[in-house]
């Protein structure tokens, strides 16, 4: 078998067998095949397309290259949630001990943030002790324990997709739908859920920014992820401006713990519920999705989720107190409020700008180096369609240095008020089955 045929074929939009896209994968992943003859296939790929066959075979391989996760000693339907990303995405933190607190385990396997702001792992770390330096089986016995638990992500899980991934990343190929659905999840798939919920993100402050690509990339997880033997669903939700109100790392833990009392905001929540109600139905602990979210929301009110987080916390080191007395959380030295500079409706708020705003605070990683500020980030007290007044506060800057005048004209960039009468964007767009 050689390289030139199986690009010669993708070329001229055959389809792939399965030993070719094994040998290419194996080859990649190996150092065999050079970075000239793989980059060509991508591209290839990225005209002609693959088929769903291809895709989940493409996927496969991926899986197969590294190490894959065993979660058979956790009992129970393991459900994951796999958020494509943006800006304010507090959901891991809120889902993990809400869908937990109906008895659904959550193995949870998160990584750190290079972004806007810290990844879920980051985002928990603002709890004093919390930390997921924990072993395998420590990993397992705390989730059929406490049905919750949250680890960093293995070393070797997917080696070819990183490969793969550094070089779209040089040649142009990252927005190809088969290749950004197979990266996804493949890393899902060796991570060992039994069933997946994806909430795939829409507008501006998403990976896709158009509603039909949303959908495509929706649909194509799908397909994998039930082809494979996964039981997966999606949810194609609104990015164009920031969920919930807080963008930053105790920030967002604040407004978690908030939400898991049931006075969160009302998207975050809504999104949470959405989400929650599909894991709780995969993982067999409801027989519909009413069933299930009227479930969750007794358990939002009943302070079940919320003893269950504060368990969660405990259980890895951290300090549960912080669930209620959430002030003793990193705080940031100043708290300078943005006025509006006129009266009307919000007509935007432009989420990557907001998000790029609170990366300049310390909130996120511009590097793989940089080091998080954990108290920093951005509150907004207006959402698209409220009305604001000339002078009333838009939102609330958490800073830690002196000078924000850069982060300010940022902020008011990314705000727009209009004269007239703006409708707010709608929250979930569609839903996505087998």
């Amino acid at each position: 078998m050689r390289m030139y045929d199986i690009i010669e074929k993708k070329r001229d939009g055959l389809e792939l067998t399965k030993e070719e896209i094994t040998y290419f994968i194996n080859g990649y992943t190996s150092g065999d095949i050079p970075d000239y003859q793989v980059s060509s296939l991508l591209m290839a790929i990225y005209f002609q397309d693959m088929t769903e066959e291809e895709r989940a075979l493409l996927t496969t391989s991926m899986v197969n290259s590294g190490d894959t996760i065993d979660l058979s000693a956790i009992s129970g339907i393991k459900v994951d949630k796999h958020s494509t990303g943006g800006v304010g995405d507090t959901t891991t933190l809120i889902l993990a001990p809400l869908v937990a607190s109906l008895g659904v385990p959550v193995a949870k396997m998160s990584g750190r943030g290079l972004g806007h702001t810290g990844g879920t792992i980051d985002k928990l770390e603002a709890v004093p002790g919390f930390h997921v330096e924990i072993t395998s089986n420590e990993f397992m016995d705390l989730v059929n324990k406490n049905k919750v638990a949250v680890i960093g992500q293995t070393g070797n899980l997917t080696p070819a997709d990183k490969k793969l991934y550094s070089l779209r990343d040089v040649t142009a190929t990252v927005s190809s739908i088969p290749l950004i659905a197979s990266s996804i999840m493949s890393k899902k798939i060796a991570a060992g859920a039994d069933a997946i919920v994806l909430d795939v993100k829409t507008g501006a402050g998403a990976f896709m920014k158009d509603l039909d690509d949303a959908k495509k990339l929706a649909n194509a997880m799908v397909s994998i992820g039930n082809r494979v033997g996964r039981n997966t669903m999606a949810v194609i939700s609104d990015m164009s401006q920031p969920l919930g109100n807080a963008i930053g790392n105790a920030l967002e833990v604040r407004e978690a713990i908030d939400t898991l009392q049931g006075k969160g905001p009302e998207d975050l929540t809504e999104l949470c519920l959405t989400l929650g109600s599909q894991m709780v139905v995969l993982a067999n602990k409801a027989d519909s999705i009413d069933e299930a979210r009227n479930k969750l929301k007794e358990n939002l009110t009943n302070g079940k989720a919320f003893e269950q987080f504060k368990i969660f916390l405990e259980s890895q080191g951290g300090d549960s107190s912080v669930a209620d007395k959430p002030e003793s959380l990193p705080q940031a030295k100043y708290k300078v409020e943005l006025k509006a500079k006129q009266s009307g409706t919000i007509a935007e708020i432009v989420a990557d700008d907001v998000g790029t705003a609170a990366m300049m605070l310390g909130a996120g990683r511009a590097t793989k180096e940089s080091v998080i500020d954990l108290a920093v980030g951005i509150v907004l007290h207006k959402k698209i369609g409220d009305h604001v007044n000339e002078g009333e506060t838009l939102l609330t800057i958490h800073a830690n240095q002196d000078s924000i005048e850069e982060v300010k004209d940022k902020l008011y960039a990314s705000i727009t008020i209009s004269d007239e009468q703006v409708t707010a964007p709608p929250l979930i767009y569609d839903t996505v089955t087998k």
